[in-house]
């Protein structure tokens, strides 16, 4: 455990919200959505924040994700379960993206993806208040990152994924201790089951956004991008979008560091990048709409955005239309595209929802929605390991003679 940790205080958590009504909830209780159905906010004193540390003092601490205690919701510190969340790099792709393209490569957390960070905040917030039994519904990464965060506080869980889900994913939420079952269905309908068996009692829906802590694990991306970038912000952020966490994570970051006078109102532009098989957000976007329709027939190469319904549609449409960003929609040969340049280009194996954000930027490149001298972010939400790659057949028969100018 980081040396920062090894005194249990308490943050400075005032109250949840509603992130429609604003109405107001009481923190230290177990919660899912809003009486209005919505997702909770998690709010700060920040003025409290601002006086106990300073952006020196955070800048002196060892680079992991509990860097920002101050900031996130874990009251008792002995609560915190932890695999060893690192600052994720910032990684040039200068060949296949441009030369002022850099993907901060998710893929290095435990468990291989992004989603480390929403869980390991979500199960220590079920620790510290007494869940015992958690569902929830996955694509595959999230579903393993619950697997291992709660098998190492001895939290029971069961995850419900849809049968076409990625070996690997279902194998390794199995491997970590969780009982995982496939259904002949989307995430939304995994979802469904998942709330049925909430409703009655059998566990806590662990859910995208139907509690509230995920979103302040998340929200880390965006206090990291600051401190990368010198407490400026980069111009424009082009994220993978399927239920939307990160990027509603990101923007209440920049507003909660802004309130405590360590950055600037400058934001970036927020891209919301989803598949064209798999496209409510960029359909809602477009036609000037607050709430997304669930998009039928959902179908695409790129697993983790295939979400067909985000119940944080409205959060993720706020922060995209306000940065003055735009939502976009991009095909899978494009993604395989992509995905395939930046390995052979750049070294770099991206998984197919970041191939997505690379096929995107030069998407808005071309209509001019960026500039090449803009300062980009991408980001690659897991390791490109987990997903399948092209075979590579050719074999040499050492016992016969070798043409070495045919190698």
């Amino acid at each position: 455990m980081n040396q920062n940790l090894t005194t249990d205080r308490q943050t400075f958590v005032t109250h949840l919200e509603c992130s429609i009504t604003g109405e107001r909830y009481e923190a230290d209780q177990l919660h899912g959505l809003s009486r209005a159905g919505r997702p909770l906010l998690v709010r700060y004193d920040l003025d409290a924040v601002r006086s106990a540390v300073s952006r020196d003092t955070i800048e002196a601490r060892p680079t992991d994700l509990w860097r920002w205690r101050e900031l996130l919701p874990v009251r008792h510190t002995s609560n915190i379960v932890s695999l060893g969340e690192i600052e994720t790099p910032l990684v040039p792709l200068t060949k296949s993206g441009g030369p002022n393209v850099l993907v901060k490569d998710e893929g290095r957390l435990p468990t291989g993806s992004f989603k480390a960070r929403g869980l390991v905040m979500a199960v220590a917030m079920a620790k510290e208040l007494g869940v015992t039994k958690i569902a929830m519904p996955t694509n595959g990464n999230a579903g393993a990152a619950l697997a291992a965060y709660a098998t190492r506080c001895g939290i029971e869980t069961i995850v419900f994924c849809p049968d076409d889900t990625p070996e690997i994913n279902v194998r390794e939420i199995a491997m970590q201790g969780a009982r995982v079952w496939r259904v002949n269905g989307l995430i939304d309908d995994c979802g469904a089951i998942v709330g049925k068996g909430a409703a009655e009692g059998r566990w806590f829906d662990f859910s995208t956004l139907k509690e509230p802590y995920r979103i302040e694990g998340k929200k880390t991306m965006g206090l990291e991008l600051a401190a990368q970038f010198g407490w400026k912000l980069p111009d424009a952020i082009f994220y993978p979008t399927g239920g939307g966490t990160g990027l509603i994570g990101m923007w209440k970051a920049f507003d909660e560091l802004e309130k405590l006078g360590w950055i600037g109102s400058e934001r970036p532009k927020m891209f919301a990048v989803q598949a064209s098989g798999c496209a409510p957000i960029v359909r809602a976007f477009e036609a000037g709409e607050e709430h997304a329709e669930r998009w039928e027939d959902a179908s695409t190469v790129a697993a983790g955005i295939r979400v067909p319904k985000a119940v944080g549609d409205f959060l993720i449409l706020r922060a995209v239309r306000e940065s003055g960003g735009q939502a976009l929609a991009v095909g899978d040969p494009a993604i395989l595209k992509a995905v395939d340049a930046a390995a052979k280009q750049d070294g770099l194996l991206l998984c197919p929802e970041g191939g997505a954000t690379l096929a995107a930027y030069h998407q808005a490149l071309n209509i001019g929605l960026v500039d090449e001298d803009d300062k980009v972010v991408l980001f690659n939400c897991a390791t490109g390991l987990k997903y399948p790659m092209p075979e590579a057949p050719q074999a040499l028969d050492r016992t016969r003679p070798i043409d070495f100018d045919a190698l």
